[in-house]
């Protein structure tokens, strides 16, 4: 076999530390963004928050910071050399010490209680889990399985990892000799908690679990758990057909096992997770309001947090910098205090830049969407997808879609997450290009209307819309009606 050399040339693009940082920055939701500046206020102490107006401050340390001297420290030692030493000396507890976080108010209006749609979780999921596991009788050893197990369930409440790593993960982290049969037994224990359906290895085992503990409850239960245990696949790609005939139900049986299916919780973790903080309190990020024919936008006061250089990191920074020889300690000090006040500096730019991002794309999104920001009807949404925003900022697709993906507005109309405002095309007669989010209400509104002894079909549903002049396939509508969940027309048929 002959070996070969070849040249070849990339193009690559590769994100420095601090765009990364920036990007998640970005993706945080306001009701997380107050944590997230505790915990980097926390981590420097070269940061911290004023009721002043910082900008002078900061463009004064901006020079210090980009002093000559720093080549010569950095020439006898690099940042690696330094990065443990001890400068206690140098800094004071005073200088060093962080205040309260606060939220300035001289831009934005603070949110009141109107603004916030609240639906209060007092404690985390895995604090819920680990209280229900004090009520167990459990020995020394089966404990600390439990513990490891819980530590391994994810926010959407799944045991994803295989029980052989778990027995691993005890055997090398916690010195514990176990086997899968043990942790399974465990594992078992805690899929009796609260709430229904923890625990669980995948969908199928999630809702199964779920519907065990309601089997004596109803018959209908009963099959239920046979539609899944058996046709489990047949089920999620809506084969209903298949199901009918395998398990011999009628249409009505049929109905009130779909019904009793779709009321389970497919993430029993998901009232609860740390990570869905944003969601145990919907802070809205931005406020759309009608004034007079003119649509005015606020970005949420939490977003603009007071923020500037430490006044003790400066003063030290100078002092440092007037003596005329330094020794090697004194320098080490300074190339520490100059980390810690480009960090900062930095984390006020992304801060500042995270405000101007969300801002920008809520402007073009509210301009795009001005019909319905003024009426509150969703059927004058026009068609717009991700790249019609970038387009319009000047920014990346990514960038609009993390943007997107967790924030809301509130409007007077109600509160929405921007992705509702996104959404395909489709034309008319005459051409015009229309909302799929347009179709989906029409055909929601003519399904609501319907005669509930006499539904209609998909076919006679395509032919309404036709008449309307939408151009669209039968299996489109069936399409847009399983994604509204709507069964098909014989399981809505009333008796």
């Amino acid at each position: 076999m002959a070996l070969g050399q070849s040249l070849q040339q990339k193009l690559l693009q590769k994100l420095s530390p601090q765009q990364i940082q920036l990007m998640k920055l970005l993706q945080v939701p306001t009701a997380n963004l107050e944590e997230r500046i505790k915990e980097e206020l926390e981590e420097n102490p070269a940061l911290e928050h004023s009721e002043e107006d910082h900008d002078d401050q900061f463009d004064e340390a901006k020079d210090e910071f980009d002093s000559s001297d720093e080549e010569d420290f950095e020439a006898e030692g690099s940042q690696d050399e330094y990065e443990n030493v001890d400068i206690s000396e140098y800094v004071s507890d005073d200088d060093g010490e962080i205040a309260d976080y606060k939220m300035r108010d001289d831009n934005y209006p603070e949110v009141d209680d109107n603004k916030v749609v609240p639906y209060k979780i007092e404690t985390s999921f895995h604090e819920h889990l680990q209280d229900q596991l004090l009520m167990l009788k459990l020995d020394d050893q089966q404990k600390k399985i439990a513990e490891q197990i819980i530590g391994s369930i994810d926010d959407d409440g799944y045991l994803r990892r295989e029980t052989a790593a778990i027995v691993d993960d005890l055997a090398f982290r916690q010195n514990i000799e176990s086997n899968e049969q043990e942790v399974e037994t465990v594992i078992h224990l805690i899929q009796q908690f609260d709430p229904s359906g923890v625990a669980a290895r995948n969908l199928q085992e999630c809702l199964l679990l779920q519907l065990q503990r309601h089997k004596k409850e109803k018959r209908e239960v009963e099959m239920a758990i046979d539609v899944l245990s058996m046709y489990f696949d047949e089920f999620t790609k809506k084969h209903y057909d298949k199901i009918q005939r395998g398990l011999n139900l009628t249409d009505d049986q049929l109905k009130e096992v779909i019904n009793q299916i779709i009321r389970l919780n497919p993430k029993p973790g998901g009232n609860h997770g740390d990570l869905n903080k944003a969601e145990s309190y919907v802070v809205p990020d931005f406020f759309i309001f009608n004034n007079g024919g003119k649509l005015e936008l606020t970005l949420n006061s939490k977003n603009a947090p007071d923020l500037r250089i430490s006044e003790g990191y400066r003063d030290m920074l100078r002092e440092y910098d007037k003596g005329s020889k330094k020794d090697k300690r004194q320098k080490e000090a300074v190339i520490f205090i100059k980390q810690k006040i480009d960090a900062a500096k930095w984390f006020i730019d992304a801060i500042k830049q995270r405000q101007h991002t969300l801002t920008s794309v809520m402007e073009t999104i509210m301009e795009y969407q001005r019909e319905f920001f003024m009426t509150g009807d969703e059927t004058v949404l026009r068609p717009m997808i991700l790249k019609d925003i970038a387009e319009r900022t000047m920014l990346d697709i990514s960038t609009v879609s993390r943007v997107a993906n967790s924030k809301f507005v509130q409007t007077e109309f109600g509160t929405y997450r921007l992705k509702f405002f996104f959404s395909e095309s489709l034309s008319t007669d005459s051409g015009e290009e229309v909302s799929t989010r347009e179709v989906k209400k029409i055909l929601s509104d003519l399904i609501e209307a319907e005669s509930k002894k006499k539904p209609l079909s998909d076919e006679k549903l395509t032919e309404l819309l036709q008449e309307r002049g939408y151009n669209i396939a039968r299996r489109t509508v069936a399409k847009y009606r399983e994604q509204l969940n709507i069964p098909v027309a014989r399981l809505r048929k009333e008796l």
